[in-house]
């Protein structure tokens, strides 16, 4: 691990980027320019001493899912990212299978999205990134631990991911999970980790082991979905989904038509925003193991 070059690099990294480029307001008036060591830490989901040591080249090696947050966090290129990587002694991610690095430009189109939910997932439903309006209609996710974002795997282990949808809807979420897994497994057999999560669910799930005996497949396209908000009550929204250059990321994005009550309940959930989301963990029972 070269500490004073990844110093260097995570300094140099995030005195190049603005607030606005992340989604952030720019706030008070700012000596130097950049992002906040606090605010790359909000992003990277670390504690600020920790990004503080590895900027002052003594912080200990990174973990591998804490390398892909910070180059997520600093917007880095895949060439960028796999840079930070090396300076740390670890071996890039391989560019051929699909990554958990979310594309600059990708991350972009998100951070301008202030008044519609959008979400960035992979193919097996892994959520990568959040703004704030999805954070308020779902939670946020990405403050659970890697592993536990999947909307595939909380929908069918969790009961509160279930309780988002009306119960008329339940069925048609599970079998666009099952045959959305099935089609992605097939597609790379060598990529262990949907096969993982398919070996997981099925042997958690009853529902999820008899769907997936159906053998159907389809991948996720634009529909209309409804969620039962705790707060703002029920929404039917328009879903849009824009595939990245390789497919292995979806931008998901919730609209309401103008004029019908989901949009005004939609605006509403910005004014809202995080407060008063579903229950804590304590409240809805333990998170899946």
């Amino acid at each position: 691990m070269n500490r004073a070059e990844l110093a260097d690099f995570l300094r140099r990294s995030r005195a190049r980027l603005e607030p606005s480029d992340v989604g952030l307001a720019a706030g008070a008036r700012r000596r130097t320019p950049g992002l906040r060591r606090e605010e790359v830490a909000g992003l990277a989901g670390m504690s600020v001493d920790y990004y503080t040591r590895l900027e002052q080249a003594r912080g200990p090696r990174p973990s591998r899912q804490m390398l892909t947050a910070l180059a997520r966090a600093l917007r880095l290129t895949d060439d960028e990212r796999d840079h930070l990587f090396h300076l740390t002694g670890e071996e890039p991610p391989r560019r051929e299978t699909a990554s958990g690095h979310v594309r600059p430009g990708l991350l972009l189109v998100l951070d301008r999205l202030h008044d519609t939910p959008a979400q960035v997932v992979t193919d097996w439903s892994e959520v990568l990134a959040q703004n704030a309006m999805a954070k308020a209609l779902v939670g946020d996710l990405m403050s659970r631990p890697p592993g536990r974002r999947n909307l595939a795997r909380l929908f069918f282990l969790d009961p509160a991911a279930r309780e988002l949808f009306p119960p008329e809807d339940r069925p048609e979420h599970a079998r666009g999970h099952v045959a959305s897994l099935r089609a992605v497994t097939a597609a790379r057999p060598d990529d262990p980790r949907p096969a993982a999560l398919v070996a997981e669910l099925r042997s958690r799930s009853e529902e999820f082991a008899r769907l997936w005996e159906e053998h159907e497949v389809s991948l996720r396209r634009r529909n209309t979905k409804c969620f039962q908000h705790p707060v703002v009550g029920r929404l039917e929204l328009d879903c849009e989904v824009l595939l990245s250059h390789e497919h292995h990321q979806l931008l998901i994005i919730h609209t309401a038509r103008p004029g019908t009550d989901a949009h005004e309940r939609l605006n509403l959930l910005r004014v809202v925003g995080l407060q008063d989301l579903t229950p804590q963990p304590a409240a809805r029972g333990p998170e899946p193991a």
